[in-house]
Order: structure tokens, then sequence, then C-alpha cells
């Protein structure tokens, strides 16, 4: 009987970290704000991929709504966190530019989904949640 309270506890106590290092509503503002400083002169308001700098760019800007739909309906965070940032393979090809150092500062311990807690920029979680929020 211990061990069942203990797990449940411990599950409890993971659920409050999890969601403690959740971005914040003033985290999710700035990532509005961030989404439209860098984001939509490419990619437009609406994520389609047809900002005003978009025409004739090669490659054209993705299509941010379609980011879980093109992945097989599962939205890639890490992924979309690391292209971001600047950390994805095959960037080169890529005109976008990296967006790691604009947004450092605070960071979150972040799950990746292996267990395993990871001191992440607050900015760059909200951002990519931001963008997890506009897939169809």
């Amino acid at each position: 009987m211990k061990a069942i309270y203990g797990a449940a506890l411990t599950g409890l106590a993971m659920a409050g970290v999890i969601a403690a290092c959740a971005p914040t509503p003033n985290d999710q503002a700035q990532a509005r704000n961030d989404f439209n400083a860098l984001c939509v002169d490419c990619h437009g308001p609406a994520g389609h991929g047809d900002g005003p700098a978009a025409e004739g760019m090669v490659p054209h800007p993705v299509d941010l709504t379609r980011v879980a739909a093109d992945n097989g309906g599962v939205f890639p965070r890490l992924q979309v966190m690391g292209h971001i940032y600047g950390f994805t393979p095959g960037r080169s090809e890529s005109p976008m530019p990296e967006f790691g150092d604009l947004l450092d500062g605070p960071t979150i311990p972040y799950d990746a989904g292996d267990g395993v807690l990871t001191p992440t920029p607050v900015r760059l979680v909200a951002l990519m949640e931001y963008v997890e929020g506009m897939q169809r």
C-alpha cells in the first residue's frame, strides 16, 4: 500500500513540476509578440507562408499551420524548436535566420518526451507552443 501511495505522490509531484515549468500567460503574450516580430514577414500573420518577404523566396516559407499534418499528424516540438533556434540539420538550404540569440534568456525545465528536464529558453518553448497552436 505504501508503494502505491508513494507512486501516486511522485506522479502528482511530477505533474506539479511540469505544470510549474509551462510558459506563463506573460510568456504566451511575448510569444505572440515574437511571432509578429520574427516570423510574420516570411510566414504571414496566420502562418501560411504568405508574408510580404515570401514572394520569390526559394525554398518558399513553410506553411506553419500544416507542420503537424505534414509530419503524420504529430507536431514535432523538438524539431520546431531546433529550427527556430538554429540547430536543425539542413538549415544551410533554408533562408530562415537563426533566432537562438534573440530567444536566449530565462530558462524553464523542458521535458522533450524522454523524461529528462532540460533547461530551455522560455521564449523558445512559448514560441514553439504558439506555432503548435496554429495547427489545423
